[in-house]
């Protein structure tokens, strides 16, 4: 299985701490010293789930101007921030694609999501169900949050990616996918209640911030572990991590645990703040065309309800 393209779209409208600072009297300082967050995104009038799931789907095509979309027989959404749950991203962009009669499906596993879609990729190959997959993740976090919650009212930002995937190589320069290993750790901490969205009681709220810290620490470092161990790999042979783009101190708690380099960990929520399960797909965006041949990437994700996995690419 291959990874032949991945693209992202990120809403205009830029919402700086010092937003949170009229509105909260929350210092800029204090929220990048606890988060690393300076900026994030916002969706605009009109923009929601699908819509930015379209838009990222539109952006990859664009950089494929020699695929036929005709080709794609599998479509698999992940969001847990949906515009409607009934016709979901995945139906959106199988519309605007025109592309009929394929397995359309829609998953939430919080922000670990993209890794899930991606296995459910593999099962449609596996099966000779699918050959050509498009995988779209997109969060309207905003649509959701309280920002009067000083907890964690300043954490999210809006965005989308949309990845490719092929049973087949399409191009020398298609990422191997590897391995994908996934797992849930419900029974642990204060996994039912660390972080919810309860859409007819209220939005985005994380009352154990701690606890999702040392659990995302823990998880995210265990299976990046586990994966570079099954692989016959030591963290000196990664070009990249590219870790769940929650707070950029798990991302330093992760890299220092594993014993990599800083510098080989891709970060955006500096800029883009938790975009959820777009963030490390966009991370992915961001460093596409640096990729050599050779190159090893290990993507890694923790979501809240504590659904945690890692996948390795490959460069060839």
């Amino acid at each position: 299985m291959y990874l032949h393209h991945v693209a992202a779209y990120l809403p205009a409208a830029v919402v700086t701490n010092e937003h949170f600072t009229r509105l909260n009297g929350l210092a800029s300082d204090w929220i990048i010293e606890r988060t690393g967050i300076r900026e994030r995104r916002k969706a605009g009038p009109g923009e929601n789930a699908n819509t930015m799931a379209v838009a990222a789907t539109h952006a990859l095509l664009a950089e494929l101007p020699h695929f036929d979309p005709a080709g794609i027989d599998c479509i698999v959404a992940g969001t847990y921030t949906p515009h409607d749950t009934i016709y979901t991203a995945a139906h959106a962009v199988q519309r605007e694609l025109n592309v009929n009669e394929i397995p359309v499906v829609s998953i939430s596993s919080a922000c670990s999501s993209l890794l899930n879609a991606v296995e459910i990729v593999e099962g449609y190959f596996a099966l000779g169900k699918a050959s050509q997959a498009l995988v779209v993740v997109t969060e309207h976090n905003t649509a959701y949050n309280n920002e009067e919650d000083t907890m964690a009212g300043h954490l999210w930002g809006d965005g989308a990616a949309a990845l490719l995937f092929t049973k087949e190589r399409l191009a020398p320069g298609d990422l191997r996918v590897t391995q994908v290993l996934t797992g849930g750790a419900a029974p642990v901490g204060k996994a039912d209640e660390a972080v919810t969205l309860k859409p007819v009681d209220k939005g985005i709220v994380m009352p154990f911030g701690r606890d999702v810290f040392q659990q995302a620490c823990t998880y995210m470092t265990r299976i990046t572990q586990q994966l570079l161990d099954k692989n016959h790999m030591t963290v000196s042979d990664l070009t990249y991590l590219i870790p769940h783009q929650a707070n950029l101190r798990i991302s330093a708690n992760v890299t220092k645990q594993l014993g990599l380099d800083p510098a080989r960990a891709v970060n955006n929520i500096e800029r883009l703040g938790n975009t959820g399960c777009a963030g490390s797909a966009i991370g992915l965006a961001e460093i596409w065309s640096t990729l050599q041949p050779g190159n090893k990437v290990i993507v890694t994700v923790f979501g809240g309800g504590y659904s945690y996995g890692a996948m390795l690419l490959e460069k060839e």
